[in-house]
This record gives C-alpha cells, sequence and structure tokens, in this order.
C-alpha cells in the first residue's frame, strides 16, 4: 500500500497536466466565409476605367461592385450591341496625355493593345478583341449590330470594322483628332467629331465615304442626334457651348452657351428618350446641365464630382449617372429633384459609362 501511493499520485497528476493541457490549447480558428455580393434585379451599369483598364460592372439597386474585370489598356468608347447581349469597348495603347502635355517626353504607343473589346453580358466576361485600326477611342454600332465605326484618334481617320470578320475593312481620312462618333437614327449617316479641326465629318453608310465636312465650333467631342434624324446637339469644350444642327443640310442653327470658356468645358451630350430634355458633362466644371430643348435653353445644373465625362441614363430616364474621372466614382443624379442621391466607387478613372436592363 505505501508503495502503490506515489504511483498512483504520480498518475493523477499526469492525468490532470494532460487535461489541463488539453483545455488551454484552443482549435485552429476557421476561415470567415466571403460575404456574398448582394444582387438586385435591377439594371447593371458598366464604367470603363481608363487608368487601370478595367470595367466596373455596379448593380444599381444596391450599388454594389459586382465585378472588376481587367480588359487591356486605355479603355474608354463603350457601347452595346443592339440586343444588348454584347458590350464593345474601345481599346488603346496610346499613353495619357493631356491637353498641355508634350507627347514627346511620352513613351512609344503599344498599337498592339489596340483594339474593341467584346464582352459578353451573360457570362460577364472578355470573349475576344478585334483589329479595329490605330488608338481607337470611341465608335457606334450599326443599327443592323454589324459594322463598327471608330474612331482612329493618332491617325486622323475613322475605321469601319466587320464585326463578324474581327477586322477593319476600310479606314477614310478626316480632320485630327477623331473622337466622337454617333450614328444618325435611320442608320444613313454617321457623324464623326475633329477635336483639333472642330469640323464634323459626315460619312455616308452606304457609300462608304464622307460626303460633308463642316464646322462646329472649338474642339467637339461628342454627338446627339433627336429620334426623328432632324437635329443634332453637339459640344463645343472651347467654347464653352453646345450647337443646335441642321443635321439634314449639316450646318450649324444655333449656340447655346452654357458658361465661361474654360471654366465649363462640356464634354459628352445626351438626350432624354422623348429628346425634351438635353443632359451635358462638363469636364473640369463639375457639373452636369439640363437644357429644355423646346427653347434651347439652360434649366438647371448640379455637380456631380470631378471631372465626369461619360453619361448615361437608366431604363426609365429617372436617373442619370456620371462616370467622374478625377474623382474614381460615379454619381447617381435623381432628374426629378435634380440631385445627386448617391455617390460610389468605379475603379481608377472612369471615362465611359453605359446602363442595361437585366
Amino acid at each position: 500500500m505505501t508503495r502503490s501511493t506515489p504511483i498512483l499520485a504520480a498518475a493523477s497528476a499526469a492525468i490532470l497536466l494532460f487535461t489541463m493541457g488539453c483545455k488551454s490549447t484552443p482549435k485552429p480558428a476557421e476561415a470567415p466565409q466571403a460575404a456574398a455580393v448582394p444582387e438586385s434585379n435591377e439594371p447593371r451599369i458598366y464604367v470603363t476605367d481608363e487608368v487601370s483598364g478595367d470595367l466596373t460592372v455596379i448593380d444599381s439597386g444596391t450599388f454594389a461592385t459586382i465585378a472588376t474585370i481587367h480588359l487591356g489598356k486605355r479603355p474608354r468608347g463603350i457601347h452595346a450591341s443592339p440586343d444588348g447581349k454584347t458590350i464593345y469597348v474601345a481599346l488603346s495603347g496610346t499613353p495619357i496625355a493631356g491637353p498641355d502635355v508634350d507627347e514627346s517626353t511620352l513613351p512609344p504607343a503599344d498599337h498592339s493593345a489596340d483594339g474593341i473589346g467584346v464582352f459578353d453580358v451573360a457570362t460577364n466576361k472578355l470573349v475576344k478583341t478585334i483589329h479595329a485600326g490605330s488608338d481607337p477611342e470611341n465608335f457606334d454600332v450599326s443599327k443592323d449590330g454589324t459594322q463598327i465605326y471608330v474612331s482612329n484618334e493618332d491617325v486622323s481617320a475613322v475605321g469601319i470594322v466587320d464585326i463578324a470578320k474581327g477586322d477593319i475593312i476600310k479606314s477614310l481620312p478626316m480632320g485630327a483628332q477623331p473622337e466622337g462618333v454617333k450614328v444618325s437614327p435611320n442608320g444613313k449617316f454617321v457623324y464623326i467629331t475633329s477635336e483639333e479641326t472642330s469640323t464634323i465629318s459626315v460619312l455616308d453608310s452606304a457609300a462608304g465615304k464622307i460626303v460633308a465636312t463642316f464646322k462646329v465650333g472649338h474642339r467637339p467631342r461628342n454627338v446627339a442626334f433627336t429620334p426623328d434624324g432632324k437635329l443634332a446637339y453637339i459640344n463645343a469644350e472651347n467654347d464653352g457651348t453646345v450647337v443646335l444642327v441642321d443635321a439634314v443640310k449639316h450646318k450649324v442653327l444655333k449656340t447655346i452657351p452654357l458658361g465661361t470658356p474654360g471654366q465649363i468645358k462640356p464634354m459628352n451630350v445626351l438626350l432624354s428618350p422623348d429628346a425634351s430634355r438635353l443632359y451635358v458633362s462638363t469636364g473640369r466644371g463639375k457639373k452636369v446641365f439640363t437644357i429644355d430643348t423646346a427653347t434651347n435653353t439652360v434649366l438647371n445644373s448640379v455637380e456631380v464630382g470631378r471631372r465626369p465625362w461619360g453619361i448615361a441614363l437608366s431604363p426609365d430616364a429617372k436617373t442619370l449617372y456620371s462616370a467622374n474621372g478625377s474623382s474614381n466614382d460615379i454619381a447617381a443624379v435623381d432628374l426629378a429633384t435634380n440631385t445627386v442621391t448617391k455617390t460610389v466607387p468605379a475603379g481608377t478613372g472612369p471615362w465611359g459609362i453605359l446602363v442595361l436592363p437585366r
């Protein structure tokens, strides 16, 4: 009995230490599960990010970022196919240069990065990039969805791209620094802006040639046709104005002042579906203006962010979205009250914006 007592005590102590040791060693913590990105059935907002090279996809119901997809270098112009199943994006390997930058100090252009990215809406993926000439900046899609008309900025040309072939089939010389491209409602003409020569080149889509060129003020960038195709609104960036054009005779009818030139710099123009309102983004002016097209006078303006560029409307035309390049965000404007109701991050250097229903 006297010999067994130390043995039992030692055994009890060992059991106690083992038990304490087990209790003092916690189980490894399980990695937290990533929260699912909330989605709604509301339209999606697609934003091209010129600096980061991405496409940011935002749910307009929750304002959550659904996806960020890398597209390539300098995604800018963005437009959908007529059926809304495909999104096309202009990509360019030409280095970014502001108006006061000495381009001789920039690295050489990477033309292997030039093209039109083809993005599938259903899968949220970039499926391919098609050849579209040198330094494509903006473009428009033909009414039948078979061709793309693209501004090739650094070679002062407009290119015609066959989507099925995936290649440019014709290139036509025009004014220097082409940017905005817009197909008329009946599809017969295409207006292409020239920033440097301050002209509009009129492309006859059936003939495949430029049939007219006319002046519209200083540094035009974008075009909006009325639904009947009889009129067009074109910004004149350096004048601080919007120009009203007879789109049948291809001549200027009226100039609409927005503000002090240099402070207010009209960039993009967008008509409401009923053409009763024209919306104008103003770059460094930080505002979006609303023009009453019945009187062609300014109704109001709202500050949306730093360097608003691309603008788009919700399918019900009740909300306007602006891509604010220097703020790295988009703003949602309630058009009934002319107030910004939401501002959300949207990549680096937002440039173009498109809204599509789910």
